[in-house]
């Protein structure tokens, strides 16, 4: 069995939260692959499935965040889940906004739900993380990360759901790799199409043909020129009386 938590804070003020991004995949992870009814236990919302035919345990801990680790501990000991087989969806603060990384331990880097699974679980689980953008002040964090998602996010947040949860079944194969491949190309903002060589391009500088080649010559030379004619002017004959 694979165990899916999604950290974030219970009840309808968190909901709309960044800081609640976790708890947004697992909930579009559920409603897209079939799962059964949230019922809870393990100090937590749980709900049991498949995914690409492997069985699939999605957790929301109802232990607030920082006490996520007890949670998503008591559930992974009694099923006997080992770390490689947990994966833990978080808010990531150090990522701009839209941002996906896939990695396997590492530091919790002051976010206070990865400093519970570590001391519950230790370091070797398997973390998504999902950019929510820093505010730029280390004073505004508590705001920012609390704060509910803005109607400009939406543009992005929903694709990243989904792409997450449209290429889950690399997720629980274990190919952490490919599946982070997938999700950048399908959030990835399109390209503007090239223009055609030339097409409704302008005439350079260099291809207009220059008005001072259009002036007539310089007095001396007109002068020079008006000299060489008379002086090849055949000389008139006098007439003969």
């Amino acid at each position: 069995m694979l165990l899916i938590a999604g950290l974030g804070n219970p009840g309808g003020k968190y909901a709309g939260n960044r800081h609640n991004i976790g708890f947004m995949a697992v909930d579009r992870l559920h409603d897209a692959h079939g799962f059964g009814p949230w019922r809870q236990k393990f100090q937590a919302e749980i709900s049991e499935g498949t995914i690409a035919g492997e069985r699939v345990l999605l957790m929301k801990p109802l232990t607030y965040m920082n006490e996520s680790g007890r949670a998503v501990g008591e559930a992974a000991r009694f099923h006997k889940i080992p770390l490689k087989e947990i994966i833990v969806i978080h808010d990531e603060l150090d990522l701009p906004s839209g941002k996906m990384r896939v990695k396997t331990g590492g530091g919790h880097g002051g976010h206070n739900g990865l400093k519970s699974l570590d001391a519950h679980l230790g370091k070797e689980y398997r973390r998504i993380r999902l950019g929510i953008g820093h505010p730029g002040d280390k004073a505004l964090v508590h705001n920012h990360v609390l704060g509910d998602f803005a109607k400009a996010d939406q543009t992005w947040l929903g694709p990243l759901l989904d792409a997450i949860s449209d290429n889950a079944a690399l997720l629980v194969k274990g190919e952490d790799e490919s599946f982070a491949s997938k999700v950048h190309l399908a959030t990835a903002p399109a390209k503007a199409p090239k223009a055609k060589a030339n097409a409704g391009a302008k005439p350079s500088a260099a291809s207009i043909p220059s008005t001072e080649t259009q002036q007539p010559a310089d007095k001396n030379s007109m002068t020079s020129i008006l000299r060489g004619l008379l002086a090849n002017k055949p000389k008139s004959r006098k007439p003969r009386f």
